[in-house]
């Protein structure tokens, strides 16, 4: 802590105030497969890279992985996790979120119904009535607020912990569309379906944003 000062009051002078260095002591990580610690030893020349990690499981999964966490809380990666396709995997669950409403619109275009920018923005919201889609709603609102906070305590985790907690709002409205066919984004009626996937583009829209924050790419379609 007092190393750092020193320099902080180095860069102070040498820019006569102009500038500030602001430094962030991030924790460790520790990697593990299937729940097993990796082991690693310098003396014997045997030790996982960023690069190994980048390579096995893919450069988004591990920027949004190690953002799940405060810089300052111990992280434990693993690989098994970073791949699975499931709710336990935070990268897979947004990214799938967004996939899905890609998937909508692309069912809607082959159905006729018009879902440009244009026509979804003049679609009657009114419509949107069940508790599930105001909730979404809700969510949606919080995101202005949710960037500057995190912006202003250079806290980026809160940025991916907030899209997995959308994407299980969206998720949870999808399923509830299986027994309760007029929560289902796609209707009989098309300006019905307009209405209802003009919230659904809304959350992918948030989604895209918030993941190019994190600097992940996000994916129309899971493979």
């Amino acid at each position: 802590a007092g190393y750092i000062k020193r320099v902080q009051a180095a860069v102070q002078a040498l820019t006569g105030g102009e500038a500030s260095l602001d430094v962030k002591v991030c924790q460790l990580v520790r990697l593990l497969r299937n729940g097993e610690p990796v082991r690693m030893s310098k003396r014997a020349g045997s030790f996982v890279t960023m690069r190994d990690v980048v390579d096995e499981v893919g450069r988004d999964v591990v920027r949004f992985m190690m953002l799940t966490r405060k810089n300052d809380a111990p992280l434990d990666f693993d690989f098994a996790k970073a791949v699975e396709q499931s709710k336990e995997n935070p990268v897979f669950y947004v990214q799938y979120a967004h996939a899905r409403i890609c998937s909508v619109m692309r069912k809607a275009t082959e159905a006729g119904i018009d879902v440009s920018d244009a026509a979804l923005g003049g679609a009657d919201l009114s419509v949107l009535d069940h508790e599930s889609e105001l909730g979404l709603m809700k969510k949606l609102a919080e995101w202005p607020r949710l960037v500057e906070i995190a912006a202003k305590g250079h806290e980026p985790h809160k940025v991916a912990i907030w899209l997995n907690e959308l994407a299980s709002d969206l998720h949870a409205l999808w399923n509830k569309g299986h027994d309760e066919p007029a929560l289902r984004f796609l209707q009989d009626d098309a300006a019905t379906s307009q209405s209802k996937i003009a919230l659904a583009r809304a959350v992918a829209v948030v989604i895209s944003a918030g993941l190019g924050i994190l600097g992940v790419t996000p994916v129309e379609e899971m493979r």
